[in-house]
């Protein structure tokens, strides 16, 4: 039977399966499903159709309790908006489950980015060789961060996975029960989650999904491409943030670095504890039985918290001998269990993941000062008491060579202690779990050599006296840090001593870039070329000094933060960017949608992988030529001075703090930490982080930070009749292709008709009018770039299931937008009523969930 089209298999599998589901969900026997299922589908359709007649959001909520409700009192009222919310917030919990039992079936599993695909086009190509050689040095590196871009608790997420099983299996009994305890499931939480609590969620994945996704890849890779022999490179490993990321986090302290580092231990050594008992009712046979009986019983000592001999190295080497004793007398029975544990274990240690640290520099600033002036009091020798007096050049020089034990006991600041002392978790994780399970230090806004070579100074100082096993990783995040990047690891790598830290560390340099902040600084076209542009200069000043850079991106979900469609993206650099290594950031929802499932996780990783070989091994000349880069600069500064003015429009912050949802997200109680970075009582933009900011647009449906500037920038050649220039570019450059359809999915992902009460709103209408003229034309000449009829033309599976998506939170959104007027309005009034306001806000909070979960990706 020949395979159907990828929108057909969605419309079968997804969109009605999910008609079948939720009308059973409707139907359930809970007084409040019912009532509220039978009238969720009426206030649906007048939202649909008030929104087609342009009413606004409060007209349309006061027409559906008119025509359907007119008897309830105004808390009967509210009462069932707030029960709507809880009905559509388990609508998309379903349509995510529907939607991840289908996902291979919907997804081919050996299409094109598959590593099957890969293998036969290099294969027909004569390249198996090149492809083994590569991947002997190539890795992938996806790291789990905390931000809290979802909000689902450990329940929940645990009755997603049932029903996606059983919607699989087909099974309505199975089905039937899991609505039932979804509808009476509590989605809220009531208390923020601690860091650890985050990061025992995240490590759920690793535990359930990541260790058989990622074995089974690394499998595939070692049977079929290396015919069966050891790799040395473990090719793909995970990252990991929660714990450890103190930027902007004052709750991530050196106990909770150090407990995260041990439950990440304790479960991957659970797993393989696991895995050795399931190998021990097979392997029983004579010289084999009783040495899996020895392993079973030291990796449960570990697991129980008692004394155990073993080692990562002592198990590895035991395995490898029960396996060569099985082949040499057993006739190789279950020899590919035991190699495919080996494989996991080469993969993930004792350490499950690699634990990165994170600190604004601004604050390194602050600790390292507050440690200087402390030694200087003292008395210490360490640093000359005129320090401070030292010009920049000589402060580093003098950092570079710094030498000499900082004593802890003499710090009083007890901010600069916690900094200090989680360097000191630092060495004490290497010491137990392995060094590569702590051993990278990120600086986020990173400006200057001396912010690193702070770092650098205060890590020999506090605990690495002797070798520093740490590498220093500076992140560049505003359009300027980006530029000057170049000139920054220059210097760095001239400096005698951080170049013999390098030399150590293998000559390899990690540079972090951060999408989601540079999006906010210089808008979605400038971000995007800045990033790409400060890769070339990087890689090409880091080549000069034989330097091997390492790019981290700092991507959220959304296109606006860097997010999308993400393997695009590293199929199209050139050889002009270093590629040996691809490692970005998955945060929030990306984590559960695109690395939820088994399928998904290992799709979407060999996607990953496949994207970053074929740059690398493809003939096609992905060099952008001169006059390409000619026009991409000219796009990106005037979409940059378009984005610029509008951030400098005296409405920009008040149009968010009044009318956006963004004060909102710190009630949330989705994330540890804090909405924004600085202690200012008004709102600071650069205090603002990305994912509020992002978010607040994604709630509003305006998504500005997706496309603002784009049509700008594009019309200035429809103008000037020079647009085939920019068609040119659309079709001879895949980076420039893939910039214009993730922004695409952001304008897909846009409503105007929910707030276009807003255009006749006396303080903020030309703002909002300023907004939706660039969404008309930024859709308007994507369309005509693209030559496509309708966006997303290219996607229709994604574009159909967003529009099921934003169908399902529109009377969610209508709920929001009304909440915020009633709110503006009674804020205004002489006598404020404070108690109709927290009801208000409230409704307001908890109508964020549905939607941030139904975008997948925010935005």
């Amino acid at each position: 039977m020949p395979t159907q089209p990828k929108l057909t298999r969605f419309n079968q599998t997804v969109l009605s399966k999910y008609q079948i589901y939720n009308s059973i969900f409707m139907t359930l026997p809970f007084d409040t499903i019912t009532k509220t299922g039978a009238l969720l589908p009426l206030f649906h359709e007048t939202c649909q159709k008030g929104f087609s007649k342009k009413d606004n959001p409060t007209t349309i909520v006061e027409t559906f309790f008119k025509k359907y409700q007119a008897s309830r009192s105004k808390e009967s009222q509210t009462n069932l908006l707030f029960q709507f919310i809880q009905y559509i917030e388990r609508q998309v919990v379903l349509f995510d489950a529907i939607e991840d039992a289908a996902f291979p079936v919907v997804n081919n599993m050996d299409g094109i980015g598959t590593l099957r695909s890969l293998k036969e086009s290099v294969t027909a190509e004569n390249k198996l060789e090149t492809l083994k050689k590569y991947l002997e040095e190539f890795k992938v590196r996806i790291v789990l961060t905390a931000h809290p871009t979802q909000f689902y608790p450990g329940s929940v997420l645990g009755i997603i996975t049932d029903l996606t099983e059983a919607i699989r299996e087909n099974d309505l009994l199975k089905i039937n029960d899991l609505l039932a305890q979804l509808g009476k499931t509590p989605f809220f939480k009531h208390e923020k989650p601690s860091p650890y609590d985050e990061a025992v969620s995240l490590i759920w994945y690793l535990e359930n999904v990541f260790y058989k996704s990622f074995g089974t890849i690394y499998d595939y890779i070692q049977q079929n491409i290396f015919d069966g022999e050891h790799i040395e490179n473990d090719i793909i490993n995970i990252g990991f943030w929660p714990g450890g990321d103190r930027d902007g986090n004052p709750f991530v302290t050196p106990e909770i670095t150090l407990k995260v580092a041990n439950r990440l231990r304790e479960t991957v050594i659970k797993n393989y504890y696991r895995d050795i008992r399931r190998l021990k009712r097979k392997l029983t046979f004579k010289g084999v039985e009783d040495r899996i009986t020895i392993i079973e019983r030291e990796l449960y000592k570990i697991i129980s918290y008692q004394e155990s001999t073993l080692t990562l190295a002592s198990f590895t080497k035991e395995l490898k001998e029960i396996k060569n004793v099985i082949i040499e007398k057993h006739q190789s029975l279950y020899v590919t269990e035991i190699n495919s544990l080996l494989n996991k274990i080469h993969l993930f240690g004792f350490h499950f993941a690699n634990l990165d640290i994170r600190q604004d520099s601004r604050k390194h600033e602050q600790y390292f000062n507050d440690m200087v002036n402390t030694l200087i009091e003292n008395e210490s020798n360490i640093f000359p008491k005129n320090y401070f007096d030292l010009s920049e050049s000589e402060q580093v020089k003098l950092l570079s060579n710094v030498k000499g034990e900082v004593d802890l006991s003499l710090i009083k600041n007890e901010e600069t202690l916690k900094a200090l002392k989680t360097m000191k978790v630092l060495k004490s994780i290497q010491k137990t779990n392995g060094e590569v399970a702590a051993n990278r230090y990120i600086i986020s806004n990173n400006q200057t050599t001396l912010h690193v070579m702070q770092l650098f100074a205060m890590l020999k100082l506090v605990a690495f006296q002797d070798k520093l096993t740490v590498d220093v990783g500076p992140l560049f995040e505003t359009i300027t840090d980006l530029e000057n990047a170049p000139k920054v690891m220059e210097e760095l790598y001239t400096n005698p001593e951080y170049a013999a830290h390098l030399k150590a560390r293998g000559n390899k340099q990690t540079i972090m870039l951060g999408f989601s902040d540079g999006t906010k600084d210089g808008g979605y076209l400038m971000a995007n070329w800045a990033i790409y542009k400060a890769k070339e200069n990087l890689t090409k000043i880091s080549r000069q000094y034989g330097i091997t850079v390492i790019f981290f991106d700092g991507r959220g979900g959304p296109p606006a933060r860097g997010g999308g469609k993400t393997h695009n993206f590293y199929a199209s650099l050139g050889p002009t960017i270093e590629d040996k290594e691809v490692q970005l950031t998955i945060q929030g929802q990306t984590i559960s949608s695109n690395f939820g499932t088994l399928e998904s996780s290992q799709y979407n990783l060999e996607q990953l992988i496949s994207s970053g070989i074929y740059n690398s091994l493809s003939d096609k000349d992905l060099s952008m030529v001169p006059e390409n880069r000619e026009v991409m600069t000219d796009l990106s500064e005037r979409s940059y001075k378009a984005y610029s003015d509008f951030k400098a429009h005296p409405k920009f912050i008040s149009y968010l703090e009044h009318m956006s949802t963004l004060k909102y997200y710190a009630k949330t109680n989705i994330g540890s930490r804090p909405s924004k970075r600085g202690k200012a009582e008004g709102l600071v933009f650069e205090d603002l982080r990305a994912i509020p900011f992002v978010g607040s647009w994604s709630q509003l449906k305006q998504n500005v930070p997706g496309f603002f500037g784009v049509g700008t920038a594009l019309k200035h050649y429809e103008d000037n009749n020079e647009f085939e220039k920019v068609q040119r570019l659309f079709k001879t450059s895949d980076f420039f292709k893939t910039l214009i359809e993730n922004s695409m999915m952001s304008l897909s992902k846009s409503f105007f008709d929910l707030t276009k009460y807003m255009s006749e709103d006396p303080e903020y209408g030309e703002f909002w009018n300023i907004i939706y003229n660039e969404y008309e034309t930024s859709k308007r000449l994507l369309l005509k770039l693209t030559g496509y009829k309708e966006l997303m033309q290219e996607e229709p599976a994604g574009k159909a299931s967003i529009a099921v998506r934003e169908s399902i939170v529109l009377p969610l959104l209508t709920i929001q937008q009304y909440a915020l007027k009633k709110i503006q309005e009674l804020e205004k009034a002489t006598i404020k009523d404070e108690a109709q306001i927290r009801i208000y806000e409230k409704l307001v909070t908890r109508s964020l969930f549905g939607n941030i979960n139904a975008s997948r990706n925010s935005a």
